[in-house]
């Protein structure tokens, strides 16, 4: 069976400039409306004395399903000889956003509309912006209400040089600018016999033929991890990692690794849903598949194909933003930052620059107000696995969420090197050669009957949290746990006894203590690692040399006198036996180990 092919495309423009009534025109004259509807729209006009607008046609549509036409706030389908489109209508700055960068919408191509008489506004800038940020190459101006100029070539001729200057700064090249009139239909499905001075394709022709991005199935595979699910029913054990496949291809067989966590396993089976059995799928597919060695992994890790170049891994982000929030952007405040499924906290480090989006002239400022767009440095709490938008543009985008609210996004520029950087090119490189026992980690949890667990335990008193740490390892034990506890004085006198106490000795000190726990909890134990007072930064490190998910962190004290973030706080001047049970439970809410409740 022959699969049509499919375009998206966004439509935007200011406000009364006439998107609507394109659309409108477009579905009526494209007989894409459903058997009468044109007709009924039009007699409810004029039993309420109204003028028919072939807007009114999706206000009519909005909550219909019927004869192969569906349509909401953001989405028109309609379909010509050649194609299947989706126009995606984007009321607002805040729309656009969400659904381009979010991934809803995949626009291919846009359409700029701009009303003849009331000329370039400020948001066609804005909108004009957005789209270069945004990487969409194909534009198409539609200088509409042309019948309101009479026609005018010398209205259309003004506009396009001014419109070209300012698109042109901003890396945009349109194809066409095409003159029409969304409420005559001149130039919408056909060539208008009023516009003989114009000699370019009318806008039905243009849309089919632009170029679909049939290069997306070449670029390096990248599949953001929407869920893992997990069947238990009449023996089914499958663990299915879902998501749709933003770049390149995959096909059983080929060894997937998972960013940032850096953990690989290889295509066993790809899983669809009331389809034949496929051994591929490509870029655009949602998509599930089986692995052949199970790996915990969770949502918003991205994979890649191992003989492929990898995606960026950091905690600090060049990007352009344009912000729509309602208060500044400021940089004493954090933020969540979603790229693809994965989120994170924000902040900014730096405002390198902010441009006017409709001047485009550039100040240099300290926060970002509404319709900002700034060049800055973003810092995050963990570091993220994203391509520059300069490479893949789908995964190099991102939106910012504040209260609740997508207040602003944009593209990566470049990945810019944190403290850890150095740390997490060791791992991926340790990754890549790690010899895989034949015991996977999930039959070792199931035979031990625990999950394998890194307990950081520190605090103000270095032998104070030692008691705890021998009598926590005591408990588990004799209950019949695997677990170990390893002082920080037998890595200083052992593994680490090749080295001096400097700054740089510590930083090489935590790297080897991130090491051997990588390995032991590879063989299944629960580590109880007791450590002196340890900072945010040497916290960080642990945990890119370690797989956070496997990290507790616990600060046994009188007080909370330290800036870490930790799990659990036990306060020491209650019993040892009391402590023990506060971790206990904390383990068991984990599921690191059985609760019988």
């Amino acid at each position: 069976m022959h699969t049509r092919e499919k375009m998206n495309i966004v439509i935007v423009g200011h406000v009364d400039h006439g998107k609507s009534t394109i659309i409108g025109r477009l579905l009526a004259d494209t007989n894409s409306l459903p058997s009468g509807k044109l007709e009924s729209v039009k007699e409810q006009c004029r039993l309420n004395s109204r003028p028919f607008e072939y807007a009114f046609l999706l206000d009519a549509l909005k909550d219909e399903q019927a004869q192969g036409i569906t349509i909401d706030a953001a989405r028109v389908f309609f379909q010509t000889k050649k194609r299947n489109y989706i126009i995606l209508d984007a009321p607002g700055h805040i729309e656009f956003l969400r659904n381009m960068i979010t991934g809803a919408a995949r626009a291919e191509a846009a359409l700029l509309v701009i009303d003849s008489h009331e000329g370039i506004m400020e948001n066609s800038r804005r909108h004009g912006y957005m789209l270069s940020m945004l990487g969409i190459k194909q534009v198409v101006v539609l200088i509409n209400k042309m019948d309101l100029a009479d026609y005018s070539e010398q209205v259309y001729k003004k506009i396009t040089a001014e419109y070209s200057s300012f698109l042109s700064e901003v890396g945009i090249s349109p194809l066409e600018f095409i003159p029409v009139s969304g409420m005559q239909g001149d130039n919408i499905t056909q060539k208008s016999g009023l516009m003989k001075w114009y000699k370019g394709p009318a806008l039905l022709e243009m849309m089919d033929s632009l170029s679909k991005n049939k290069s997306l199935s070449e670029l390096p595979f990248r599949m953001p991890v929407q869920d893992v699910y997990k069947f238990t029913s009449m023996g089914d054990n499958r663990r299915i990692v879902s998501g749709t496949i933003d770049s390149g291809k995959v096909k059983t067989g080929d060894e997937l690794i998972f960013f940032p966590s850096g953990k690989k396993s290889t295509i066993k089976s790809i899983e669809v849903f009331n389809e034949n059995a496929k051994s591929t799928v490509h870029s655009g597919e949602a998509t599930g598949f089986t692995l052949a060695e199970q790996i915990y992994i969770t949502r918003g890790e991205m994979a890649a194909i191992k003989t492929e170049p990898p995606p960026k891994v950091t905690s600090r982000i060049l990007v352009s933003i344009f912000w729509l929030g309602h208060q500044p952007m400021a940089k004493s405040k954090d933020y969540i930052i979603k790229i693809g499924t994965a989120r994170s906290y924000a902040s900014i480090e730096e405002v390198r620059k902010v441009i006017d989006a409709s001047t485009l002239k550039a100040e240099k400022k300290e926060e970002l107000e509404k319709h900002d767009v700034a060049e800055i440095v973003l810092r995050l709490k963990k570091p993220m696995a994203f391509d520059l938008a300069s490479e893949i543009v789908s995964t190099g985008r991102f939106v910012i969420v504040d209260n609740y609210e997508i207040s602003g996004g944009g593209i990566i520029r470049e990945a810019l090197e944190d403290k850890e950087s150095w740390a997490r090119d060791i791992v991926t490189k340790r990754n890549f050669q790690w010899e895989k026992s034949k015991i996977p980690c999930t039959q070792r949890a199931e035979k031990y009957n625990q999950k394998s667990a890194l307990l950081l335990i520190t605090g103000a008193d270095i032998n104070e949290s030692k008691v705890l740490s021998k009598a926590l390892e005591e408990k588990l034990f004799y209950e019949g746990k695997l677990t170990y506890y390893m002082g920080v004085e037998s890595l200083i006198y052992g593994l680490d006894a090749d080295l001096k106490n400097s700054n740089d000795d510590k930083t090489e000190q935590l790297r080897r203590l991130g090491e051997l726990c990588h390995i032991l909890l590879d063989a299944g134990l629960i580590l109880i690692a007791n450590v002196v007072p340890i900072t945010t930064d040497e916290i960080k490190l642990i945990k890119t040399m370690v797989n956070p998910d496997f990290i507790e962190v616990i600060w046994y004290g009188a007080d909370q006198a330290t800036d870490i973030s930790f799990d659990l706080y036990v306060d020491s001047s209650q019993s040892v036996e009391s402590g023990i049970n506060r971790v206990k439970e904390l383990l068991q809410r984990r599921t690191i180990i059985y609760s019988p409740w």
